[in-house]
């Protein structure tokens, strides 16, 4: 007699195809990583800005570029610095044939690990040559600086093959935050790119933005049974039950919390003191955030009456940001039992 077992249930759930067009588009999400460089490196980085390199010596005489913070034998903090040659010899490298943006050049290259002369360790950089045929370990090179030094690794723009040093430009960038005082401060970009795919909802929401219009989501059952989302979702985040419908919102709404930014940040747009609130669009059971101006910081209150202000039409994109702000309607205050629970 044979027993045949229930077959086991896809794991792949399907998922419908969406009714309304999906939106993509390149996204950038870069930030300035601003480091204090210490003791130690802002040597490394002033000598670079002046066209030179320099290494720090250890206790056991060895000299390392770029130099170390600390004694890898001692842990004492480096103090002794010698300059180095900016010629050296290749130990080991590799081919790129494909560079990408932020790399050293826009064309094939070699990367290379470099003794300068004088030094005991090596140094990671770009090598430009036409073709891997024209390296080899134990060639000789020699650094090539570009003429707008900061104090970073990039001030050499790359090395060349040639045992003749290459003499550093004029330097026509200005000086860096604390060259001053020896203790260099610098910025260092830090991006990365990709193709974003907003899903359907996304894509409506958007889409309604470019229109003028601001659509949320309606939850049919379950935890969030007829709440309405802004920005809309596509199901509950409290239970996963789905949205039933779409929603236009008004304009106008109420703030239902705030905060007065009054410390200034880098890339700010707007001089504090400035609100940031969570808005309560009439209609709508989720606040979401934005900007209160036309309005002194210090009168912005819960429960006030707040309008979406618009970008002129002609300057719309797929944003939250064709919103430039909320401001006051002028109307009474909300009472505070119509938005407690949404707080």
């Amino acid at each position: 007699m044979s027993v045949t077992s229930p077959a086991a249930p896809n794991p792949v759930a399907e998922v419908p195809e969406p009714k309304s067009p999906i939106l993509t588009a390149p996204l950038t999400n870069s930030f300035d990583y601003t480091r204090s460089l210490g003791p130690v490196l802002s040597q490394f980085a002033l000598a670079l800005r002046d066209g030179r390199i320099i290494g720090s010596r250890g206790s056991d005489g060895k000299v390392a570029v770029p130099p170390v913070e600390f004694d890898p034998v001692t842990g004492a903090q480096s103090t002794e610095f010698v300059e180095v040659s900016a010629v050296g010899t290749v130990t080991t490298w590799t081919w790129n044939p494909e560079p990408v943006p932020g790399q050293p050049l826009d064309k094939p290259f070699a990367w290379a690990l470099i003794r300068l002369d004088g030094a005991d360790t090596t140094l990671l950089h770009a090598i430009s040559v036409g073709s891997p045929d024209e390296m080899s370990t134990g060639m000789r090179v020699h650094a090539v600086f570009g003429a707008a030094r900061i104090g970073r690794i990039d001030d050499i723009a790359h090395f060349a093959p040639g045992e003749e040093p290459a003499t550093a430009p004029a330097n026509t960038a200005e000086a860096p935050k604390g060259a001053d005082t020896g203790l260099l401060v610098i910025p260092t970009p830090v991006s990365t790119e990709i193709i974003h795919s907003a899903n359907e909802e996304e894509s409506v929401y958007l889409e309604g933005l470019k229109a003028g219009k601001l659509i949320g989501t309606r939850i049919g059952s379950g935890v969030d049974a007829g709440r309405v989302y802004f920005p809309p979702r596509g199901v509950s985040p409290a239970d996963g039950s789905p949205a039933v419908e779409r929603v236009e919102l008004a304009h106008t709404g109420i703030v239902t919390t705030f905060c007065i930014v009054n410390v200034p940040f880098q890339g700010q747009r707007i001089k504090p003191p400035y609100v940031a609130a969570y808005v309560l669009l009439d209609g709508a059971d989720i606040p979401f955030l934005h900007l209160i101006l036309d309005i002194e910081a210090a009168e912005v209150r819960m429960g006030m009456r707040v309008k979406a202000v618009w970008l002129p039409e002609d300057e719309w994109e797929h944003s939250i940001g064709n919103i430039s702000h909320f401001a006051p309607t002028g109307e009474p205050d909300a009472e505070y039992e119509t938005y407690k629970d949404h707080l």
